[in-house]
């Protein structure tokens, strides 16, 4: 079967997603667009020149007319984080030039399913969602799951466990008003808590003080890493792999992605921010909500409202 993916942006994240996907077989045709062409063209060329040695595929720097087909297309386009600046303060300038991209693209593959991954993330799949006039199903913000594998390293890291035995989740935001739903995690089976205590006799406040450290290195992780070699790319470039893989085979696998709200958990705002969904080849299949606790459900509404703030102030 064909696979047709589209990756609009090659720079670092862009180019990586494209090698990503190359080594796990993910896609026979890849088009690449930026509008540094010679850029996106040596890209190409040097991933296509490793082909002998994995999957044969076809990648090629294109034009947005060369997307149409896509099943996927993958939006990695606007300005990079730099040292010290937060997400959202990128707002303005990736939102503007969303607003270029969503109808362009669109009018080429109104059937492709759209991987946002630029970030102020949330922000910008909701400014696609809005710009594009596609159905919101359609479109899915990488959101958490970088901060969700982010999560889910730290805590096997300092358990010496393995990151396949733990089911851990950051809902919200991808950004500073993140949340982590720890009742809805588990280790091998066990409530988290319980393992911690069970397993490796924490108290409850060794617990806490250990829940509280992995938040802030979760939260902390993009800007250390910015801090020493300038850009995140490998990490979020699995993640996306991830969210292709999901939506081609259709294997019901539940992955937190950025999404439009739709009243879950009470939300009254109209935000994207990321919540636990099923994909498949048309994109979100279906919503999942596990129960949270009341702290952890005002916190999850605490970071839409922070994402509609963000939003207004862009004119969303």
């Amino acid at each position: 079967m064909s696979k047709k993916i589209t990756i609009l942006g090659v720079g670092n994240v862009g180019a990586t997603v494209a090698y990503t996907l190359t080594q796990n077989s993910l896609a026979s045709e890849i088009v690449l667009i930026d509008i540094n062409r010679a850029k996106a063209e040596g890209e190409a060329m040097d991933i296509i020149h490793g082909a002998p040695f994995s999957t044969p595929l076809n990648i090629f720097a294109g034009d947005y007319s060369d997307a149409a087909g896509s099943d996927i297309v993958i939006i990695t386009s606007g300005i990079g984080r730099k040292p010290g600046q937060s997400r959202l303060e990128l707002a303005s300038i990736n939102t503007k030039l969303m607003s270029e991209i969503a109808p362009k693209i669109a009018s080429y593959c109104p059937n492709a399913v759209y991987i946002i991954v630029s970030n102020p993330v949330d922000i910008l799949t909701y400014a696609f969602i809005k710009y594009s006039g596609l159905p919101a199903s359609q479109v899915i913000g990488s959101g958490t799951m970088l901060d969700t594998s982010r999560l889910r390293s730290l805590v096997s890291n300092r358990l010496s466990i393995s990151a396949k035995n733990i089911h851990a989740y950051v809902f919200g935001e991808h950004g500073d008003s993140s949340t982590f739903p720890w009742s809805v995690t588990s280790v091998i089976g066990m409530d988290f808590k319980q393992y911690c205590r069970n397993i490796h006799h924490y108290t409850e406040e060794q617990t806490e003080v250990f829940l509280r450290g992995v938040e802030k290195d979760v939260r902390d992780a993009g800007g250390e890493i910015i801090k020493r070699k300038g850009a995140t790319y490998y990490a979020v470039s699995t993640c996306v792999a991830t969210i292709v893989k999901a939506i081609y085979s259709s294997n019901n696998s539940v992955l937190t992605v950025s999404c439009l709200a739709h009243n879950r958990y009470g939300i009254k705002e109209d935000v994207c921010l990321s919540l636990p969904c099923i994909l498949g080849p048309k994109g979100i299949l279906r919503e999942v909500d596990p129960p949270l606790l009341p702290d952890e459900l005002k916190d999850v509404q605490n970071s839409a409202k922070v994402l509609r703030q963000t939003l207004d102030s862009v004119g969303l």
